[in-house]
């Protein structure tokens, strides 16, 4: 049953709102900077400090940076002092394990990657699948708020569910695919933003609306 409602969800979605081509981005260390720069933030925000980063978007250029500079380029992005630090974290790791490079860090088993990843300070499950999915297209499924407030309301899961567990039921659920996983995550954001908000939720315009 649970199985049937995710690819009714996501067959209904991506008929009302068509592909979410995810995740923007030039290049995929671009989208893994965007991954850490988007915690607790909006997307234009980032927008911002991606714009600030360009010219420098290279991992050791980026490593090599003064903290200092590195905090006034990515301000937009609010916590900036934070993120420049984690982000001079996940720098660290990048370079001292793969060299900075995308294709060497592609080639490592994806539980070794994983665990990798959720060991760098400041990189959580989220931000860590994130970058594993919409960098690495690896077939990860990502969980985030807009997630569990629909998987909530339509009970696929309760409310106490953890990320483990929720990303289980999809990635049981659905055909492990790095292009459905990518545009179902996507396409539950838009849902999220649009209709099933936190507060006052406009079932009544939702194309999920119908769904039991």
């Amino acid at each position: 049953m649970t199985n049937n409602k995710l690819k009714d969800i996501y067959n209904i979605l991506y008929s009302h709102y068509g592909p979410q081509n995810w995740w923007p981005g030039d290049s995929p260390f671009e989208i893994m900077v965007g991954a850490i720069l988007t915690q607790n933030t909006n997307w234009k925000n980032v927008e911002k400090a991606i714009a600030n980063l360009k010219p420098y978007l290279d991992p050791f250029v980026l490593l090599n940076m003064d903290i200092d500079k590195l905090i006034s380029l990515v301000r937009p992005s609010g916590f900036y002092k934070l993120k420049a630090q984690r982000l001079k974290n996940f720098l660290s790791f990048f370079v001292e394990r793969y060299n900075g490079s995308i294709e060497e860090m592609k080639k490592t088993e994806l539980g070794t990657m994983r665990q990798g990843l959720l060991s760098v300070p400041g990189i959580g499950m989220e931000t860590c699948d994130s970058i594993l999915l919409y960098a690495l297209s690896k077939p990860v499924f990502v969980v985030d708020a807009y997630t569990k407030r629909i998987g909530v309301r339509h009970n696929i899961f309760g409310g106490n569910a953890t990320y483990e567990g929720i990303q289980k039921i999809f990635e049981e659920g659905i055909k492990k695919d790095v292009y459905i996983y990518n545009e179902f995550h996507a396409l539950l954001v838009k849902a999220g933003k649009e209709n099933c908000k936190k507060r006052k939720p406009l079932c009544k315009t939702s194309p999920l609306e119908d769904l039991v």
